[in-house]
């Protein structure tokens, strides 16, 4: 079997490469911040993105931000020789610059596939993410079974890429909203004397339930872990896309601005926080 090339292997990417490993693939892996002792068991370290993108004609992408995305982009393409026919990008980038890639890869023959995924460091090491996929259906056909090795559910949600960052932007917008939301009113409750496990309790059964009662909180704040395994910063950024996503599609983003505000103002007083801790920072410990 041909190797699947894998650039970034940190905290989503190193499982999700593992996890293709475990269903029969040879990965070829780079990571910037050290590639060897993040690879699978068997897997090859390559020592750039040009030997990556030499060496495998499906690569996968898990990177931080866009401009990462870009600028991988941009080594694929001045690699001579090089193999690489698809890149399926996992990262939450934003709308535009992956249209931006796919257009600067599809004029070198270069299919893009965005493919962000959802579910946090425990569903990238249980392949139980959900991965929301834009690209021709056909190509989605094609590598759906390579998908169903790291994440459960596999949704095509269009043939445009920046739809699965649209897909993406406001599933998160969303969660940092459950998160923020659920903070301020269990601080609330804590303020009037309720126990934090009598409000879990009862909001999981009521209509105030939601991932941040019926996880978040029980798993990482009630028990003082806050190790999510996803960062403020990603989800500041993350919720920054949706609100200047909703004001170029001109559509309500009253919340979208308010959830920008308060996830940045969360970054910048706990800059290396878990993004569970947004309880800290509304309820001022």
């Amino acid at each position: 079997m041909a190797a699947l090339g894998f650039i970034g292997l940190g905290q989503m990417g190193g499982p999700m490469a593992a996890n293709l490993a475990k269903g029969g693939n040879t990965i070829l892996g780079f990571d910037a911040a050290g590639t060897q002792s993040r690879l699978p068991p068997g897997g090859e370290a390559a020592g750039s993105v040009a030997k990556v993108a030499a060496g495998a004609e499906t690569l996968f992408l898990s990177l931080p931000d866009g401009k990462v995305s870009e600028s991988v982009g941009l080594e694929i393409l001045s690699t001579p020789g090089r193999r690489v026919r698809t890149v399926i990008d996992t990262s939450t980038i934003g709308h535009v610059q992956a249209g931006k890639i796919a257009g600067r890869l599809a004029e070198a023959g270069i299919a893009y596939v965005d493919a962000p995924v959802s579910g946090g460091v425990r569903g990238a090491v249980g392949a139980t993410l959900a991965i929301m996929v834009a690209c021709p259906k056909p190509l989605f056909d094609t590598l759906k079974p390579t998908l169903g090795l790291v994440a459960k559910n596999v949704f095509h949600v269009g043939e445009t890429p920046g739809q699965g960052q649209a897909m993406k932007m406001l599933n998160n917008f969303l969660s940092g909203i459950a998160m923020a939301a659920t903070s301020e009113a269990v601080s609330f409750g804590l303020a009037r004397g309720l126990r934090m496990d009598t409000m879990l309790e009862v909001l999981n059964v009521s209509t105030g339930q939601n991932t941040a009662t019926s996880d978040k909180f029980p798993r990482q704040v009630a028990t003082g872990t806050f190790a999510a395994g996803f960062a403020t910063r990603l989800m500041a950024k993350d919720v920054r896309l949706y609100r200047d996503g909703v004001h170029e599609t001109g559509t309500a983003h009253a919340l979208g601005d308010l959830a920008a505000e308060i996830w940045s103002n969360c970054e910048a007083a706990m800059p290396d926080s878990d993004f569970t801790e947004i309880f800290k920072f509304t309820s001022g410990d």
